[in-house]
């Protein structure tokens, strides 16, 4: 470090800011904020550091830049977009990259429909959540269908239908699309969803308690049986979701740690309704005061998530005041932050801690169980070394149309998926898998040896002794073989648990028992890697089919491909549209309409 830190101190203010560190590269390492800034940033001079962390930071600070803000809450706000912005190495940095799901109502439609949700929050249409996971909202959609029959068809399926489908035989739609129901009516039933998405479900569920005594006076078995099935669909929903004691918005907030292991976990609460919970695993954060790791990643997640009116937080924070200003500067709302809480908020607060203890010791479990398959792995191998990184390649093709190959990476805590890549083939005859393998594992370590990405310590090969041979060369060609190299066969009848493996310089293959924890381990990152070969290459294939199947017509571009395909939801629909449907799409003329009708006619 080459900072004369004495002047350096003695030019900042006492005074609220941020501070940037960077090394001789001018790469960031860390963002800080401060209450003074020439105390926070003097205490990095004192020696010894408060924790190795620190010191191995400071070994490489080489300019520290500064930024002063009028408040505190003003400088722990930037300080959490700089760090989304610059990444640096030794900050705390959540990695959310998943916006949550929202259970959508399309008030704006003449018939509105249920759906799942993603996406900006200022619409027009009615938004229900939060929820913690797409798979919430599936739940939630499924309990509403057997309470309430309305629409959660696309709208391309609805303009299509002209007879009910099965959703209205079995009672869970009320037929909209072929005008099955009147429109007043229909109203009174998403009037009816949302009272229930607002926690209003006992009110719907006296109404239809004096509706199903009605049909009763009046013999109409048939329909007081409906009204019973829904009465008792409405039960199983809150016992599924409801917490009794409040109709408050709220998230619960919880970190918990064990066996190096940080989980931060945050419960949504809404109208009453638990709407899940979802959690996120940190690295590297032991050593740091676990209240401001609760305040940089709650400051952190709610800089892309809507702020509610309450946050409840376990363990409590120090300066609650700060985070409550800084979430109200976020949310443009008065919000408040406990951790003293009782009655109904205590109960919350008790489900969210049992959640996240439970998910961290099955986390905790799954980590000791791959390290062990990891170091069974290792002994295969006849490694001194423990294997950091693994690289898996597979390649996946239709007869030889659309190629393409994948590279998974797993390392000591699993599978790295913002690792992972996918490769287009170039340049070989359809169909060989062999050339395909060569040009992929080719490019890899050309790029490893080029300084671009991290250097694996194991090759899986999805192949046997040629295959493994081929990867060799390719290693000896980049003079990388210190990169150790292992092949996988299928078994006989390419049964799973049946697989040999193969060595470099090996004429025979290794078989292993198939519940052996090296071979389990192989077997996942295997299957891994051929799951995300065929996903790319299902979605390449796809594109391309359409593609070609439309843009070769003169005055067809990109965007009315993408426009055609959405309106009628597939290729199937769209080559039996008629002239008047066609001129419905956005950017189709008549002529345009009748080159399209001619061209699927003589296709």
């Amino acid at each position: 470090m080459s900072i004369d830190h004495k002047p350096f101190l003695a030019s900042l203010a006492r005074t609220p800011g941020v501070y940037v560190m960077r090394d001789d590269a001018q790469r960031v390492l860390y963002v800080g904020k401060a209450r003074s800034l020439r105390a926070r940033v003097g205490s990095y001079f004192k020696v010894p550091h408060e924790s190795t962390r620190v010191q191995l930071m400071m070994s490489d600070v080489e300019d520290i830049e500064i930024h002063r803000t009028r408040t505190e809450t003003e400088a722990l706000l930037l300080e959490s977009n700089l760090i989304k912005t610059l990444r640096p190495k030794y900050n705390i940095l959540l990695r959310d990259d998943k916006s949550y799901p929202y259970l959508r109502l399309s008030l704006t439609e003449q018939y509105p429909r249920l759906s799942l949700y993603r996406g900006r929050t200022n619409v027009k249409d009615k938004l229900f959540g939060p929820y913690a996971s797409a798979g919430a909202v599936r739940t939630m959609l499924a309990q509403l269908q057997k309470i309430i029959p309305v629409r959660q068809c696309d709208n391309n399926t609805f303009r299509n239908r002209s007879r009910p489908c099965l959703q209205y035989q079995i009672k869970r739609c009320s037929g909209p699309c072929v005008k099955l129901i009147s429109e007043s009516d229909y109203r009174d039933d998403v009037g009816r969803v949302v009272k229930i998405l607002n926690g209003k479900e006992n009110e719907i569920s006296d109404n239809f308690a004096r509706a199903m005594d009605l049909a009763s006076e009046n013999l109409d078995f048939e329909e007081a049986a409906l009204y019973r099935d829904r009465i008792l669909a409405i039960r199983r929903l809150q016992e599924r979701q409801y917490i009794s004691g409040g109709k408050q918005d709220a998230d619960v907030v919880t970190i918990l740690s064990a066996a190096e292991q940080v989980l931060f976990s945050i419960m949504k609460i809404r109208a009453g309704h638990n709407l899940g919970s979802r959690h996120f695993f940190e690295k590297n954060v032991l050593d740091w005061p676990i209240d401001e790791v609760l305040q940089k990643l709650l400051i952190q997640h709610y800089q892309a998530h809507v702020v509610p009116a309450e946050v409840i937080v376990s363990p409590g924070i120090k300066d609650a005041s700060l985070l409550e200003q800084a979430l109200c500067s976020l949310g443009k709302r008065a919000v408040k932050v406990k951790s003293k809480v009782r009655g109904s908020r205590a109960q919350w607060l008790e489900i969210a801690l049992l959640n996240a203890n439970d998910h961290l010791r099955r986390q905790v479990a799954a980590d000791a169980d791959h390290l062990e398959r990891m170091s069974a792995l290792q002994t295969l191998l006849g490694r001194k070394e423990p294997l950091e990184r693994i690289e898996c390649f597979d390649t996946s093709h239709s007869s030889g149309e659309s190629p393409v190959a994948s590279c998974v990476v797993f390392d000591n805590s699993g599978a790295v998926p913002s690792e992972y890549r996918r490769f287009n083939i170039r340049d070989i005859t359809p169909g060989d898998d062999f050339g395909a393998m060569q040009q992929v594992i080719d490019r890899r370590i050309a790029r490893v040896m080029d300084g671009e990405g991290t250097r694996p310590d194991l090759l899986l090969i999805d192949g046997g002794k040629g295959q493994v041979r081929m990867a060799m060369d390719a290693l000896k060609a980049h003079l990388a073989t210190d990169i150790a190299i292992l092949g996988v066969a299928k078994g006989a009848g390419r049964k799973s648990g049946r697989e040999s493996f193969f060595l470099p310089g090996s004429s025979a293959p290794i078989v292993l028992d198939s519940t052996s924890p090296a071979h389990l381990l192989v077997r996942q990152i295997r299957d891994e890697a051929h799951r995300f070969a065929i996903t790319g290459h299902r979605k390449k294939r796809a594109a391309t089919r359409n593609r070609s199947q439309i843009e070769d017509i003169p005055g067809i571009g990109a965007k009315k491909r993408q426009a055609l395909l959405r309106f009628f939801g597939g290729m199937k629909l769209l080559k039996d549209a008629s002239l008047e449907d066609l001129v419905k799409v956005e950017g189709i003329s008549v002529n345009l309409a009748h080159r399209l009708i001619e061209h699927f006619r003589t296709e």
